[in-house]
């Protein structure tokens, strides 16, 4: 016999871990059905090489707490004891000359790194940083937990103040043309070109630009959950429970159930079946929520096309995760010792025409490696001593890395094949930080394209945003035209996962404004408010 809900939810990553806080709280009987063991998605920290070395394998980078309605809202750090740890030298691009290029919280020692290479170029981070700042605060940031305009309108909105403006006039560039705009020098372009398009903005594409300052301007702003980002799974779902959610896991949901149109609940792989009276939420890709879980046959034909028209994202990531004897000692640490503390590291780029050259020899899937090999690198036991023995050190490079390779994806899961790719890395980290040799290297994990398909099949392809960032798939359009805001041609199903407004990243947006849009339609009372931020943007800007 089926169990009955009010809300089910396909997915228990932070945005299906979001939605269910916020419904449950409002007095909703929710159910969260989750096809893997561990509960939280992304949200994940294991010992996948050595005990005690404790590894971030998907989510490691926190940027947008302070914007997101959740940090007050279920009050993380009170109940939870959540803490984020923010460092002082967030970015650091050393050189193989041994000169580096640093992004620091303060603003002014930024410029300070900056002017070694052109003290023009250090006042116009100064100048970019405030202007950046003003469109996060005005606009950009608040933005991402509000619903959606059309286009038209949203452009129209912004025209009401100067800093609206000024965002509607960028989006009108490609990335490149507005960094290279700002600054001359070629090493400061290739740093800022690389934090503004590396989690997948195309370089040379207008429409998508209106996003450079929002990374930008976090840039400064990036933190790691004290412990782990699982911790932040772990408190997302007490939450939940405590006001009485159901989660279940090993829960491969099958079918979304469908009569006359309307949702009504979940067949999952085992032939259980729950109903949902009043909505089911998916937080999966839309090839999975509709063509899979619904099917052709109760789609309409255009519809499907809409669907089948969704780009993945146009590349994924190589990680390895790394037990390491020691931290690293980068050369650059010489002429200024803060290169050892840096937070992330951007490593082999060098130039802007090597930056170009990988992103383009991705987007023609040439089914290479990508080259010269450059990525970027992490070292979290340096910042939180929790996640690596004493005197030991966690370490995590990250390559940008097509999904697709001549040799198909089978290629990516040959266990020789990724022994060379993890010594290759490791060799240009050795490059930069002499003391990383295979001896400092006590075990290694290395995490393909295709495992993250693998282990997150929403993210097709290892797409870790279920989808490109392109100017056809961002805003009012993603994923389409007839699932904006959420909603869908199928009543009552609603799509709340990466596919959706804003997008990727933990952000918390698609789960907020999803339990938004879900509270609205059912007409229930919110326990929750907008934040001032957010309710200033809506009268500022839409109202």
């Amino acid at each position: 016999m089926a169990k009955n809900y009010d809300v089910i939810i396909i997915g228990g990553g932070p945005n299906g871990l979001t939605e269910a806080c916020y419904l449950s709280r409002a007095g909703l009987k929710v159910l969260v059905c989750e096809r893997r063991n561990e509960i939280g998605g992304g949200l994940a920290t294991e010992q996948i090489t050595l005990p005690d070395f404790y590894h971030n394998t998907h989510a490691i980078y926190h940027f947008m707490q302070d914007y997101s309605p959740t940090t007050p809202d279920f009050e993380f750090e009170k109940r939870y004891g959540i803490k984020y740890i923010r460092p002082e030298h967030q970015f650091c691009m050393p050189l193989s000359d041994g000169n580096s290029i640093s992004i620091y919280t303060d603003v002014e020692k930024t410029c300070q790194s900056i002017a070694k290479f052109s003290k023009k170029d250090a006042d116009a981070y100064r100048t970019t940083v405030k202007r950046f700042h003003d469109m996060m605060e005005s606009f950009l940031g608040p933005t991402t937990y509000l619903p959606t305009v059309p286009a038209l309108d949203a452009v129209m909105g912004m025209e009401r103040t100067e800093i609206g403006k000024d965002i509607n006039e960028i989006s009108e560039m490609t990335p490149e043309e507005l960094i290279n705009g700002i600054f001359e020098h070629d090493i400061v372009r290739t740093l800022f070109l690389w934090v503004s398009c590396h989690w997948g903005l195309q370089y040379d594409m207008t429409g998508v630009t209106y996003m450079v300052p929002i990374l930008f301007d976090r840039s400064t702003n990036y933190n790691l959950v004290q412990g782990g980002s699982h911790r932040m799974s772990n408190a997302l779902t007490r939450f939940c429970l405590e006001y009485g959610c159901e989660i279940l896991t090993n829960a491969a949901v099958s079918n979304i159930t469908v009569e006359n149109g309307v949702a009504k609940g979940v067949e999952l792989s085992d032939g259980s079946v729950y109903t949902a009276s009043k909505a089911v939420i998916s937080t999966l890709d839309v090839d999975t929520t509709f063509l899979k879980f619904i099917g052709e046959k109760k789609l309409n034909a255009d519809f499907v096309q809409k669907v089948k028209g969704w780009e993945w994202d146009h590349y994924s990531l190589c990680h390895q995760h790394m037990a390491l004897r020691e931290a690293p000692r980068f050369k650059a640490a010489e002429k200024n010792p803060d290169v050892d503390k840096a937070f992330i590291y951007v490593l082999g780029f060098e130039n802007q025409a090597n930056l170009t050259k990988i992103w383009d020899s991705m987007l023609k899937k040439t089914g290479e490696i990508p080259q010269p090999e450059a990525f970027s690198c992490c070292f979290p036991s340096v910042h939180d001593p929790y996640q690596a023995p004493q005197g030991r050190c966690s370490g995590m490079i990250s390559q940008m890395a097509p999904y697709e390779l001549k040799g198909g994806k089978d290629k990516w899961l040959n266990m020789k094949f990724k022994e060379e790719r993890a010594e290759v890395q490791r060799q240009v980290l050795e490059k930069y930080a002499p003391n990383m040799t295979k001896k400092n290297v006590m075990w290694s994990n290395m995490t393909t394209p295709a495992d993250i398909e693998d282990k997150f099949p929403n993210m097709v392809k290892g797409s870790i945003k279920q989808g490109a960032y392109d100017n056809l798939q961002m805003g009012h359009q993603r994923p389409n035209d007839e699932c904006s805001n959420h909603i869908t041609p199928i009543k009552n199903l609603y799509i709340g996962g990466a596919s959706s407004y804003s997008g990727g990243f933990v952000t918390y947006g698609p789960g907020v404004t999803t339990a938004n849009k879900v509270a609205d339609d059912l007409k229930i009372q919110k326990w929750w408010k907008p934040t001032p931020a957010v309710e200033k943007c809506w009268n500022t800007y839409y109202k």
